[in-house]
């Protein structure tokens, strides 16, 4: 039994600077809080050093009695959250500067961060259930952090729709364990095909409705456009883009090694799911006015295609490295298009962003970047995802569903134009005027992120030999 904490670097890295900061902003006046903000990306550069590390040794292993997996998805999901983490830090600066509940911001960022990787190496039931609740209460309570009206609102649907799907996936955990006598992936794969039908089909279905709030796929999507809404800008690209990694990850690794041979025909239940999120997303953001809802309704058809690996998990080679490089390209794209929105907190709709190209010429580059890199355009990096992706699903047997997925990629170009149109048109320049331009800290974002979506998709190739290594056995 292997208890090498060493393996776990990043994420004790978090939580000892989530711990180190809660008590160091105690004592710090308010001008000095930024010092936790500082100890916060410290903390994401260590997890990310120690991840390359633990990459370069290429020794996969387990921890806490096997419950948790130190391999090639837990390592590169690590490098995608810590890097989205800061990313994100780096976009929240100017918002919850001088706050008066700033450190407690930076503590809440850090914690649900650290459930976020717990959920990547998941490797046990129990250990998943635990993760989960990690990942989410610091949510609930970010989602609410302006304590206006619509942060009130937003935490309190997010908490009751992830206390609602929580004690589903709790029962669903109670339900496999009953019908396979164990909570352990690697027994339950060889008890579960022999045990009662209905009772892993039911028990799977609650586990994955928990998953699916995570990362907001149909039918657990209702929270996302209320919540990326009434949170503040950071908080929403948090919420809509690491939980995603997490819950994908974690979904991939059940589904692998835990139901392999089990006689629930999962994967096309999988199927349809993807093919009705993908669809109702898109629906759904045709004719949305306010920027943070589009990116709402796109961040729920985006899981559609992510669910497209998941459904294909067994039934081919691609879909872990498909599944791995599409979450990542996501991840800077999504952030990329947050980040431009945190930059201009006054542009709150479509026509907001009129004359944006003139006014700021580099922000408005980094959304044409991200908006068409989440149609997936070339050379982005969600174009290479996305290519994966459906080459992965067609090789399972599923075209019907890839054919889908075109159709829908092509139908999604018309609300993101809508988006890009008026950034060229001339108007008052009153909402796009006050944008920090490269001076500040979201703006310097946004750029990186928009530099990292075309990395990806330029240097895609050596993300793919990278994330082709298999899951620990």
């Amino acid at each position: 039994m292997n208890e090498n904490l060493a393996a776990l670097v990043p994420e004790l890295a978090l939580l000892g600077a989530a711990v180190i900061g809660l008590l160091a902003g105690s004592w710090l006046p308010r001008r000095r809080q930024w010092i936790v903000a500082a100890l916060a990306a410290v903390a994401c550069a260590t997890g990310l050093v120690a991840t390359a590390v633990t990459m370069a040794t290429d020794r996969a292993q387990t921890v806490f009695s096997a419950a948790f997996a130190v391999d090639t998805a837990t390592n590169v999901g690590r490098l995608i959250v810590l890097t989205a983490l800061l990313l994100i830090i780096g976009m929240s600066v100017e918002t919850v500067r001088n706050h008066p509940r700033e450190t407690e911001y930076w503590v809440l960022l850090l914690m649900t961060g650290a459930g976020t990787l717990a959920l990547l190496g998941a490797n046990d039931l129990l250990m998943l259930f635990a993760a989960y609740l990690l990942a989410s209460v610091p949510a609930y309570a970010l989602a609410g952090f302006a304590k206006d009206a619509p942060g009130t609102e937003a935490a309190l649907k997010y908490y009751l729709m992830g206390a609602l799907l929580g004690i589903t996936m709790l029962a669903g955990t109670a339900l496999l364990y009953a019908a396979g006598h164990a909570t352990h992936y690697g027994r339950l794969a060889t008890t579960l095909p022999s045990a009662p039908y209905g009772l892993v089909a039911v028990g799977l279905v609650g586990v994955l409705a928990g998953l699916l709030f995570k990362i907001g796929g149909v039918p657990a999507h209702f929270w996302v456009p209320d919540v990326t809404d009434g949170a503040p800008a950071p908080v929403a690209a948090y919420v809509t883009t690491l939980p995603k990694v997490g819950g994908l990850i974690a979904g991939y690794r059940l589904l692998h090694q835990a139901l392999a041979d089990s006689d629930v025909n999962w994967s096309l239940m999988i199927a349809i799911l993807a093919a009705v999120t993908m669809t109702l997303g898109n629906l759904a953001a045709f004719f949305q006015t306010s920027v943070k809802r589009l990116l709402a309704h796109s961040t729920i058809s985006q899981v559609g295609y992510l669910l497209m690996a998941l459904a294909v998990t067994t039934r081919g080679d691609l879909a872990q490295r498909s599944l791995l490089l599409y979450l990542a390209a996501y991840a800077v794209t999504n952030l990329g298009a947050f980040a431009v929105v945190t930059t201009l907190p006054q542009a709150r709709t479509l026509d907001d962003y009129r004359g944006l190209a003139r006014c700021h010429p580099g922000l408005a580059a980094v959304l044409v970047v991200c908006l068409l890199g989440l149609v997936g355009t070339p050379p982005t990096g969600v174009f290479l995802g996305k290519l994966e992706i459906f080459s992965a699903t067609i090789d399972g047997g599923y075209t019907w569903l890839a054919a889908l997925a075109v159709a829908n990629t092509v139908a999604s170009l018309f609300y993101y134009l809508r988006w890009l149109g008026p950034l060229f048109l001339p108007t008052d320049t009153a909402a796009v005027g006050s944008a920090a331009g490269w001076g500040g800290w979201s703006a310097v974002t946004a750029h990186l992120a928009g530099v990292l979506s075309l990395t990806l998709g330029i240097a895609g190739q050596a993300v793919l030999t990278v994330a082709e290594g298999p899951l620990l056995s």
